[in-house]
């Protein structure tokens, strides 16, 4: 219910832009290039959990990148899923390239985006799965364009986590360590050379995609693996700077 009435605001509602506060625009030009405006770039956290894929990320972790981040998230402003969308869209482009194969349009092996789960306490509390739902709109952006790509959400908590907030890296690590698994009955999904590409909103230490990758290696064998986020903090970006 809580969902409907979501849908709904944004559809009757003027809306100010989330990234700045500009009136009547639920995503200002300015904070719209904020999001798409750059090339995708690799990024790390130092220090980097062992296991972690190479990920990339569209835009540092700041200003109006972090608002609209938060305002899709916590606040419900679901319109947003669709620019949000659009980045991660091209984060997946430049991921395709560093998994091997090429990151050219159409053709190739499908690119199978497997989203990071929600744990269901968040789920409820926010009336939705974010990142499940950016994934979606990055898919059709991709399908768009000729990249045969699909989300297939097949990770799934196996114990119970802590809080991630808080937490230092090595806490974090400790926490996740052998919290996800794949759904035994999507293994079949992993075969045909596919790009399986682990989807996030944010990088913080790393943690979450490490373990997202030792759970589809050990449970559905899958060795070629790499990831895309929207938003990593600046120092991961300079970390990698050529």
């Amino acid at each position: 219910m809580r969902r409907l009435w979501q849908d709904l605001a944004d559809l009757v509602l003027p809306a100010d832009c989330a990234g700045c506060g500009e009136p009547r625009t639920e995503l200002c030009g300015r904070c719209r290039a904020a999001l798409h405006g750059r090339r995708a770039r690799r990024v790390r956290p130092d220090p980097a959990p062992g296991g972690l894929p190479v990920v990339h990320a569209a835009a540092p972790y700041q200003d109006a990148v972090r608002a609209v981040l938060l305002a899709h998230k916590e606040r419900g402003a679901l319109g947003l899923a669709a620019p949000l969308g659009t980045a991660l869209a091209g984060v997946v482009r430049a991921a395709r390239g560093g998994a091997g194969g090429g990151g050219g349009e159409g053709g190739g092996a499908p690119t199978l985006l497997v989203p990071l789960p929600s744990t269901p306490r968040s789920t409820r509390a926010r009336g939705h799965d974010p990142t499940r739902r950016v994934a979606l709109a990055a898919a059709r952006v991709l399908r768009g364009s000729g990249v045969p790509a699909r989300v297939v959400p097949v990770l799934r908590q196996r114990r119970a986590v802590a809080d991630q907030s808080g937490l230092n890296s090595r806490q974090r690590k400790a926490n996740l360590k052998g919290a996800l698994e794949v759904n035994a009955r999507a293994v079949r999904l992993f075969g045909s050379g596919a790009r399986v590409i682990i989807v996030d909103d944010l990088l913080t230490t790393g943690s979450s995609l490490a373990e997202a990758a030792r759970a589809l290696s050990a449970d559905a064998g899958v060795r070629r693996i790499s990831a895309a986020v929207i938003a990593a903090p600046a120092e991961a970006f300079e970390v990698n700077r050529n």
